[in-house]
């Protein structure tokens, strides 16, 4: 199945085109009401031109950035995102999501919101990786129904601030405790103890001094509202272990938003 609306590929086949014809400076900074309406006729989407009107925002900010920088960052980002999309408008057809839902999704203010953040974003890396999460985040935003704007702006902010190893260390704190967040059964306090023992099992390594990095990760992590420190008073050899910290809702679902787009995800609802 094609979506006729997808503007995201739309743009990028426009972007393409008009590289061969075209300075870099104009094509950042000339012409942008022309490609909201190209976009348009080309699509026949009622959202005219809401790609294009996101990815031009970027002419506010070639100031002082670079412009073949820039571009190439929105370059990247637009196909990025563009080829997560194509795959989440597959998994839908595939769970039986209509056309026209899919469609709403794609052209909804909440969409265009996200594309502006992520085109925000783009400016503060290089890192090709970082902008693919920001891929990820909007593509999966669209899959799962949730493009809350607040929420959305917050995950574009950490794609581009954190490195490798601190979504790397995300990841395991998610591993031993998403689960914790699904049982409804602990207390704020439960919760806490809880944290604490799985903390001693699995990240007893973090107290040697040769893993200062894993803290710093630990700190951006906690900067970002990802994960919390969490009080408790286990012992372990006789000594009060580093505070542990704790997966906060906010860390579950940045999380679970970076993993690769698959038919198996719940995205229906």
């Amino acid at each position: 199945m094609t979506i006729t609306g997808n503007e995201v590929a739309v743009d990028n086949q426009m972007r393409r085109a008009e590289k061969q014809n075209q300075p870099p400076v104009n094509r950042l900074l000339e012409h942008a009401e022309t490609a909201v309406t190209a976009v348009g006729l080309a699509t026949g989407s009622v959202a005219i031109g809401n790609i294009a009107k996101a990815f031009g925002i970027a002419r506010r900010f070639t100031s002082g950035v670079g412009v073949a920088t820039l571009e190439e960052n929105l370059n990247h980002l637009g196909d990025a995102t563009e080829a997560a999309l194509s795959r989440v408008e597959k998994n839908l057809d595939a769970q039986g999501v209509r056309i026209g839902e899919i469609e709403r999704r794609l052209n909804s203010e909440e969409f265009l919101e996200g594309i502006k953040a992520a085109t925000l974003q783009a400016q503060r890396t290089k890192d090709k990786k970082r902008l693919e999460r920001m891929a990820l985040i909007l593509a999966n935003g669209v899959a799962e129904n949730d493009l809350e704007p607040e929420s959305l702006d917050d995950m574009m902010r950490a794609a581009a601030e954190l490195r490798d190893a601190d979504i790397g260390l995300l990841g395991k704190i998610y591993e031993t405790q998403s689960g914790l967040m699904e049982n409804q059964k602990y207390s704020s306090s439960e919760w806490s103890l809880q944290i604490g023992y799985g903390w001693i099992q699995s990240f007893q390594w973090l107290d040697s001094p040769q893993h200062l990095g894993a803290r710093a990760s630990l700190a951006r992590l906690q900067a970002l509202g990802l994960i919390t420190q969490v009080e408790t008073n286990i012992a372990r050899n006789g000594f009060i272990a580093h505070q542990p910290f704790g997966l906060l809702t906010e860390g579950k679902k940045f999380y679970e938003r970076l993993q690769e787009i698959g038919s198996e995800r719940e995205t229906s609802r």
